[in-house]
């Protein structure tokens, strides 16, 4: 199979299209973000990579805190017009009919409409170029009780996600597999008396 070499890019794809928050509950503000991801398990730590001119760069840099609320297939155009127009000038959550509502650990709101929401105290930042990367521990996470079956385990697969690749939206798709699956012993059956 032939492959062309490109010169180096973000092209690290899909990642997820997320609406975060930042400010306060009184004055609010909301911006997509794709550029975000786990780097630690214990503690649980996140990042946002978020431009200086953005109108969200300030507020996030200045309180120290942000919600990255995960989105769904049915919120791509508003995911869209927040990443294209900016607060400053406009209240995007009102203007895309969104509804907040507190978070439990961090002054920003969640997003009603997201099926999860992870509320993150920034650590640390740094310019990288291009982008500041606001390194979060991920504090706490309000999950959408629809979701969450009689065993109290998430069921992402019906949130219906969407993911960000070279800029473009996808749905995601069904369910391959879980963690292990590959190594997992099939478990025996078990014969029922008088069977044969």
């Amino acid at each position: 199979m032939a492959k062309q070499f490109w010169k180096g890019s973000a092209l690290l794809a899909p990642v997820p299209a997320a609406l975060v928050t930042c400010g306060t509950p009184e004055k609010p503000n909301v911006l997509t973000i794709g550029w975000t991801g786990i780097v630690c398990t214990r503690p649980p730590m996140t990042y946002i990579s978020v431009r200086p001119e953005r109108y969200s760069h300030d507020i996030i840099k200045e309180s120290g805190e942000f919600v990255i609320n995960l989105t769904t297939s049915a919120m791509c155009r508003v995911t869209d017009f927040c990443g294209v127009k900016s607060g400053k000038a406009l209240d995007k959550l009102a203007a895309c009919g969104l509804h907040t509502a507190p978070a439990q650990k961090v002054t920003p709101p969640i997003i009603e409409e997201c099926p999860v929401s992870l509320e993150c105290r920034v650590t640390d930042s740094r310019l990288l170029g291009s982008h500041t990367m606001f390194l979060a521990e991920i504090v706490g996470i309000d999950v959408d009780e629809r979701f969450i079956d009689s065993k109290g385990k998430l069921n992402l697969q019906q949130c219906g996600l969407m993911a960000y690749a070279h800029g473009e939206y996808f749905a995601l798709g069904r369910k391959l597999g879980d963690f292990g699956f590959s190594v997992r012993k099939k478990k025996k059956a078990h014969k029922t008396p008088g069977s044969r």
